[in-house]
């Protein structure tokens, strides 16, 4: 039957590839058989029901091949129609050229930028380890699955697939077990132009369990490796099939040219024909497999319906646990934290990455399934919780995380953790580094997941490592993603609220700016209540006039008001702005910003980056301190000054401009 199975997948993905006359056909080919295995016998899920939380995971990591999952999603009875398979990479549609978390009931994660899928396999099978520890209990075992991930040669060559396997190595996940469609073919013709490496080699010195030499077409040598791969519980496993890219096109088979384009009828045909299948009918599925997966699915039914009672005697037995599995799984915040958080005294001046810590380890003690760590930079991070112990091999009850120096996969592993549920996680590094986790953040923000990315050390005033670690596009290039929140901080207080708004959201990623020089207090005229708008006024003109407005954020608003004091002695009136959210400040429309920035006012903006963005709410009187070239290494305020960031320079630019207007 599974082979059957295999042959139905075939026939339904070249079918569906070939209507929408686009899309990837080798891989969901190729790879049948070991898709019919994992959803005909291996896993368990409940397609009623598939947000079961102790459900099996697969991941498609190599997710150009997204009607493999879609084939198997409808035949195993999830809502996704045989009209569904038809419209494959329409608009509007549950099946899109690649698999999206939200879009697709069973996708578990959104793939296509190969390696992520993997990645995030890495956190899902971290965030099981996790809830076991926690919530089992003597009496009974509610969190125990298995993590699956496909990944082909292209997942393999990229650098985040080499960063996520070695962590899993060494954190010895054995309830993951990645399987690899080795076969050898790439876009660009055969692998042996571009990957000659020992892949199994590679991975057996990650500490994974590798087996080696399956034949990808031969359901029992695979099942028997799976067998295998769960006995091998202290180590992740891999799986190395040897398959054949279109396996059964007559002329197409093991060929580039089934990589990513349809196959033509008269190949169709001739693999309908290899295959037993009627060569006329398009979308064909046999009785016997529709049969096979009705009763597949009440079998699998009832195994989660045996699982629901065992979780509700488990709740009665158990009910501070039950309380904690509630609020980890809603994401619910205590209903004082705001007034903790708000109550939390920060001596000042201080960095915001110290007032963050500060903060993020009260708010730990208030939220317990929130998790993280740092790429190596926990010191500089200030993002340690002391209270508190680590994810480490065989010890998976502690709540931070040694990530190491990998910080794509870092990011793409907090966004599994994030998708599996159960844990609320962050993750931090220097703001420089951001770069080499934009995949990965971009992927959170795509799929709504509530992510808080720390990121310190912000600007030119990271002083002496010079220009390789001074940020001087970043923050720009993060409030460009979008559903990214981006929120720059101006001091301790602001800080403060930007944790509270980072737990707050559920919806997307946050994205914390923070310093590495200290700041100190900004006195709020008009309070801080204006800082969930994005923008508000921190410093007021007296009179009734109004010479200019400095808008900034972070270590800028500071700056901004030790300027409008030089300006004031020069007997000019001056508004200071704080805009921690810029998205956020120009999402609240002309009057608010107007109301905050004054009508056709001279603007100012100081920004220790590039500020092109920072146009959209300037008129045409306006003047920009920004910084539009590299950094250099020396002290921190030295550079600063050396690169304009001067009260009296800035100060006398702007009567200058100001004069000529």
């Amino acid at each position: 039957m599974l082979t059957q199975i295999a042959d139905t997948v075939r026939g339904l993905s070249a079918d569906a590839v070939e209507k929408a006359n686009s899309g990837h056909p080798g891989l969901p080919i190729g790879c049948a058989d070991i898709g019919a295995l994992l959803y005909g016998k291996v896993m368990k899920y409940d397609p009623t029901q598939p947000e079961w939380p102790d459900r099996d995971r697969f991941i498609l990591s190599a997710g150009h091949g997204s009607m493999l999952v879609y084939s198997l999603l409808h035949l195993a009875g999830f809502e996704v129609s045989l009209d569904d398979l038809k419209s494959f990479r329409q608009l509007g549609s549950k099946t899109p050229g690649h698999p999206e978390y939200g879009e697709t009931p069973g996708v578990e994660t959104t793939t296509g930028p190969l390696g992520q899928g993997f990645a995030n396999a890495v956190g899902m099978a971290i965030a099981e380890r996790m809830l076991a520890q926690r919530f089992n209990t003597e009496g009974h075992t509610i969190v125990d699955h298995y993590t699956y991930t496909l990944l082909g040669d292209g997942c393999m060559m990229e650098g985040i697939s080499s960063e996520a396997a070695s962590l899993a190595g060494h954190l010895g996940l054995g309830k993951l077990i990645a399987i690899y469609d080795d076969n050898e073919i790439s876009i660009g013709g055969s692998t042996d132009i571009t990957f000659t490496e020992s892949v199994a080699d590679r991975f057996k010195a990650y500490n994974w369990h590798v087996i080696e030499g399956v034949d990808g077409h031969d359901l029992k040598a695979l099942e028997e490796a799976v067998k295998e791969a769960k006995e091998a519980n202290d180590k992740p496993s891999l799986i190395i099939a040897k398959t054949k890219i279109a396996f059964g096109a007559p002329t197409k088979e093991g060929s580039s040219s089934a990589h990513g384009a349809p196959l033509g009828e008269e190949e169709i045909r001739g693999l309908k024909k290899n295959i037993g299948f009627p060569e006329d009918k398009e979308f064909y599925i046999p009785d016997e497999v529709k049969e096979f997966f009705k009763d597949h699915t009440e079998k699998l039914k009832k195994e989660r319906e045996e699982w629901e009672k065992a979780f509700t005697e488990w709740a009665e037995e158990n009910p501070d646990l039950k309380e904690e599995w509630d609020k980890a799984h809603n994401l619910e915040l205590p209903g004082d934290l705001e007034e903790t958080i708000n109550n939390l005294e920060i001596k000042t001046p201080v960095a915001t990455r110290k007032a963050s810590g500060e903060t993020l380890r009260k708010i730990a003690d208030e939220i317990p399934y929130l998790v993280g760590g740092s790429a190596d930079l926990a010191p500089s991070n200030k993002t340690y919780l002391d209270k508190y112990g680590e994810i480490q091999k065989d010890s998976f009850d502690g709540r931070n995380f040694r990530f190491g120096v990998r910080e794509h996969a870092m990011g793409a592993i907090v966004n599994g953790l994030s998708l599996h549920k159960g844990v609320r996680p962050f993750c931090a590094t220097f703001l420089v580094f951001s770069d080499y986790m934009r995949p990965a953040i971009r992927m959170a923000a795509l799929m709504k997941q509530p992510v808080i990315y720390v990121f310190t050390h912000d600007s030119v005033y990271v002083g002496e490592d010079g220009p390789t670690h001074q940020p001087i596009e970043h923050v720009e290039a993060l409030r460009v993603i979008p559903n990214l929140k981006v929120l720059r901080p101006a001091d301790a207080e602001e800080t403060k609220a930007a944790w509270l708004e980072a737990v707050k959201r559920t919806d997307g990623p946050t994205a914390l700016v923070l310093t590495r020089q200290g700041l100190p207090h900004i006195e709020k005229e008009e309070g801080i209540v204006g800082f969930k708008r994005g923008g508000y006024i921190v410093h007021k003109e007296k009179g009734d006039r109004t010479d200019a407005v400095l808008m900034a954020s972070g270590s800028e608003v500071s700056l901004a008001v030790e300027v409008a004091k030089l300006l004031e002695e020069k007997g000019k009136e001056v508004r200071v702005v704080s805009v921690p959210e810029r998205r956020e400040f120009v999402n609240q429309g002309t009057e608010y910003i107007e109301e905050v920035l004054g009508k056709d006012t001279f603007r100012v903006v100081l920004e220790a980056g590039v500020g092109n963005g920072w146009y959209r709410l300037l008129g045409h009187k306006c003047h920009v301190v920004s910084l539009e070239d590299f950094g250099m290494s020396g002290p921190g305020e030295e550079v600063a000054r050396e690169l304009g960031f001067d009260a009296e320079k800035i100060a006398s630019d702007i009567l200058g401009n100001y004069e000529r207007l």
